[in-house]
């Protein structure tokens, strides 16, 4: 089964108690893995230079580049370590495997995976996520039609949470390049 045949996307909103309109919310961890972090921006910056700091020992210790199923246990075993401190984040993970075939996988903020083969959503709007990727999602899509597919899901239910907004920006992972583009929204 080719999911997204070999390709897989990874969005982020810009607005919910705005530190600045450039905060990044993703983050790469490897050629072809990307995280996302939702939430606290403090424990965002933490979390993602620790994160960061074990994926470059890893890559020099192991001499290869850190599987997406490795990463996600990864990160659970961290979240996990501090659950009764917890950071206050709720991290999505997409990227390709070693086959190219696509991974994505999110967490709590005490580190319970879930690894699916549809969509994984978080953050402030995830009610309305769920219900406009439902909606549209359909697997086997070309880059284009994802990149809308997903543009859509994030830009309308933005439109449906008070907290939400303003634009964002969405990244297509594939197996020879990665695509990133900005969508701008209603500043309001």
């Amino acid at each position: 089964k080719q999911w997204y045949q070999r390709r897989v996307p990874i969005t982020a909103g810009i607005r919910f108690q705005t530190v600045s309109c450039d905060f990044q919310k993703i983050f790469p961890m490897g050629k072809k893995l990307f995280i996302g972090l939702p939430g606290l921006a403090t424990d965002v910056m933490t979390f993602a230079n620790e994160l960061k700091f074990h994926t470059n020992l890893y890559s020099l210790s192991e001499d290869r580049e850190l599987s997406p199923k490795t990463f996600l246990s990864m990160v659970s075993n961290f979240l996990y370590q501090r659950r009764f401190g917890p950071y206050f984040i709720e991290p999505v993970i997409a990227g390709l495997d070693e086959k190219n075939e696509p991974f994505i996988a999110s967490t709590d903020l005490i580190g319970c995976p879930m690894v699916t083969n549809d969509f994984v959503v978080a953050g402030t709007c995830l009610e309305q996520l769920y219900g406009m990727c439902e909606t549209l999602y359909k697997p086997e899509m070309e880059p284009d039609q994802l990149f809308e597919t997903i543009s859509q899901c994030l830009l309308n239910a933005q439109d449906r949470d008070a907290y939400s907004g303003w634009g964002g920006v969405v990244y297509i992972i594939e197996a020879n390049k990665i695509t990133k583009r900005e969508l701008k929204a209603r500043m309001d």
